[in-house]
C-alpha cells in the first residue's frame, strides 16, 4: 500500500513539474516575442540603431542582457511586459558606456576616417566620415571606439581617427567659426608658402577657423594642429551656409566634380566612392544629409516612377536599381544614380562616370536598365529623413 501511495505521489510530483516546466518555457517564448517587436518597432535596421538584447533563464527567474543606446525602447519592453504580467531582471547595458568616462563626443580628425562593421582593421569598410563631422561614441572595445555619425550610422573607428571630447568641449567645437573645404581635394600647410603638408582635405572638411588675411584661412584641427588652407580652395562655414542653393543645377555641377574618381566600397569621401556614398555626398555638398546606403536611400522622398518612364524624371532625382520582387523573393535594391536629364545619369560604378537609358546612345548602361526598379526625388522634399543643414533657410518650392 505504501508503494501505490508513493508511486502516485511520484507522479503527481512529475506531472506538476512538466506543467509547471511547460509554463515557464511558453513564459520565455512569450518574453523572446515581446522583445522582437519592440525591436521591430524601434531598431528595425541595425545599421542605425543597436538593440541586441537576449534572455538568460536561472534559478531565480528570467534575466535580460545585452546593450543598446535606445533607453526608450528599454522603458517601452518593460511597460510590455509589465502589462503581461511577466517579471524580469534588468541587466541590459545602456550606451553611451561608462567606461568612457564622459568622452561621449568625438569629432572626425583626419580627411576620411574609415569605419569598420567590426573593431579591427580587417573588417569590412561599412563608410567612411569626413574631417570635422561630429559623432556620438556609444562604448570602447580595446583600442577602438563604437560611433554613430550624422545619419545615424553605426561603425567602429581606431583612435587616430577621432579627437574625443566631453560635453563642454564638443559646445566650444559647435560654437567655434569654421571653414569649410570645397575645392575636391587638397592640403592645409604649416604655412602661408606652403612649403610643408599638415593634411590632406577632402571637399566638405570642416576645420576651426582661428584667422584671415587676403589670400589664406588660418586653421586649426579637432586635435589643435594647426595650417593654413589657400582662400581659393575654401569658404567661411557660415557664408556657404547662406549661399547654398537648393536646386538640381547645383547638384549636378558637384556631381561632375567628381568625374572618375574611383569606386570605393563603404567609400563617401572625394578620394573614392561607392554608389550610395556618391549621392550622400553630392546631397551633402549641397546643405542636404540624406540616408547613407541605397537601401535607405530609396524610403526618403516622394515616389517618382516605377515603370522605367523616364520623361516623368526631373534633374536631381535618384534612380535605384537592384532585384526586383518575384511571389518568392522580395525587392533588393543594390545600386543608386541621379538622374542628370537628356536621358541619362551619373553614378559610381567602377569610377563616378555618365550613362545613358537611351539603348541608341553610345553609353547606353543595358545592365542597369534591365534591372532599374524606381525613382525618387529628395530634392526640396519634407521627410524625417532628410536633413537641411540651413535649418535657417526654407526649403525652395
Amino acid at each position: 500500500m505504501k508503494r501505490i501511495i508513493l508511486k502516485r505521489s511520484f507522479v503527481l510530483i512529475l506531472i506538476a513539474l512538466n506543467t509547471a516546466c511547460g509554463v515557464h518555457i511558453d513564459e520565455k517564448k512569450l518574453l523572446v516575442k515581446e522583445i522582437e517587436i519592440i525591436k521591430n518597432t524601434f531598431a528595425p535596421d541595425k545599421r542605425t540603431a543597436l538593440f541586441n538584447l537576449e534572455v538568460l533563464d536561472g534559478p531565480s527567474g528570467f534575466t535580460l542582457v545585452g546593450e543598446t543606446n535606445l533607453p526608450l525602447a528599454v522603458d517601452s519592453l518593460y511597460n510590455l511586459l509589465k502589462e503581461k504580467g511577466i517579471k524580469t531582471t534588468n541587466d541590459i547595458k545602456i550606451l553611451p558606456g561608462a567606461e568612457l568616462e564622459g568622452m561621449t563626443n568625438a569629432v572626425i580628425n583626419i580627411s576620411a576616417a574609415n569605419l569598420r562593421s567590426n573593431p579591427k582593421h580587417s573588417a569590412e569598410l561599412a563608410t567612411q566620415a569626413t574631417l570635422g563631422t561630429i559623432v556620438n561614441v556609444l562604448k570602447k572595445e580595446g583600442d577602438w571606439y563604437l560611433i554613430q555619425t550624422p545619419d545615424k550610422y553605426l561603425a567602429w573607428v581606431d583612435p587616430g581617427g577621432i579627437q574625443l571630447m566631453n560635453a563642454q568641449e564638443i559646445e566650444n567645437w559647435i560654437a567655434a567659426d569654421k571653414i569649410i573645404y570645397t575645392d575636391t581635394y587638397g592640403h592645409a600647410f604649416n604655412s602661408e608658402e606652403a612649403k610643408e603638408r599638415t593634411s590632406d582635405i577632402v571637399a566638405g572638411s570642416l576645420l576651426k577657423l582661428l584667422s584671415s588675411n587676403d589670400d589664406f584661412y588660418k586653421i586649426e584641427f579637432p586635435d589643435g594642429r594647426q595650417g593654413y588652407i589657400s582662400k581659393d580652395e575654401s569658404v567661411a562655414y557660415n557664408t556657404w551656409l547662406l549661399n547654398l542653393n537648393f536646386n538640381a543645377d547645383s547638384l549636378i555641377a558637384t556631381s561632375k566634380t567628381l568625374m572618375g574618381v574611383p569606386y570605393l566600397w563603404g567609400g563617401t569621401s572625394t578620394k573614392g566612392v561607392d554608389c550610395s556614398g556618391y549621392t550622400k555626398t553630392i546631397y551633402y555638398l549641397n546643405g542636404m544629409v540624406i540616408p547613407r546606403d541605397a537601401s535607405q536611400q530609396v524610403h526618403a522622398g516622394k515616389p517618382i516612377d516605377s515603370i522605367a518612364d523616364f520623361s516623368k524624371l526631373q534633374k536631381g532625382d535618384l534612380l535605384f536599381f537592384g532585384r526586383k520582387a518575384t511571389e518568392t523573393t522580395s525587392e533588393k535594391v543594390v545600386h543608386v544614380g541621379m538622374w542628370i536629364g537628356d536621358n541619362q545619369f551619373i553614378h559610381s560604378s567602377e569610377m563616378v562616370r555618365i550613362s545613358s537609358v537611351d539603348k541608341d546612345a553610345p553609353n547606353y548602361d543595358a545592365f542597369n536598365v534591365g534591372r532599374y526598379l524606381r525613382t525618387k526625388r529628395l530634392l526640396n522634399e519634407e521627410d524625417p529623413l532628410l536633413q537641411n543643414l540651413n535649418i535657417t533657410m526654407p526649403i525652395k518650392d
